[in-house]
């Protein structure tokens, strides 16, 4: 199963591609889109948007696991990543690939074990289960493996239940 992971944001958008099979994990790829502050919001949007079709096309993803969106205290950030979250969403049902969404205790309980890890235990755990030489940059990509690992262990337990 190929499982694209995206940590969704306006300015940087994190995304990670992992092959799994039977728990083993491989990464296929990972970065992230960015849009610059001088263009105005819809533009920015509408960059998310092919950005991530091409994306899409490119990486042929079975799944897509997106965060959650947290609002913490700026609220104007909060409706900007929420805006594009939507963009997300859109282009993954233009594409008709299957969508999962995960809180970050959700991602921190299925990367470290504990849903209280600090982003340096997650980051730590995503390069070691992926069997990388050092932790992915930007911070937003090493997020998006992250979800995306958490996807293959839900994904996986679901799957098992099944059977």
């Amino acid at each position: 199963m190929v499982i694209l992971g995206i940590d969704p944001g306006f300015g940087t958008l994190g995304y990670g591609a992992i092959e799994t099979v039977r728990g083993n994990h491989r990464v296929l790829t990972y970065g992230a889109i960015t849009t610059p502050p001088r263009k105005d919001m819809p533009r920015r949007l509408h960059e998310i948007f092919h950005d991530l079709l091409t994306l899409l096309d490119t990486i042929k993803p079975d799944a897509v696991a997106i965060e959650q969106l947290f609002f913490n205290t700026n609220i104007t950030t909060g409706i900007q990543v929420a805006q594009a979250r939507g963009v997300i969403l859109l282009a993954c049902a233009e594409r008709g690939i299957e969508i999962a969404e995960y809180t970050p205790l959700q991602v921190k309980q299925a990367v470290v074990g504990y849903g209280r890890a600090e982003k340096k235990q997650v980051m730590e755990m995503t390069r070691m289960m992926l069997k990388l030489e050092k932790i992915p940059r930007p911070d937003d990509a090493a997020d998006a493996l992250a979800i995306a690992l958490c996807h293959a262990a839900t994904a996986g337990s679901l799957l098992s239940q099944i059977k």
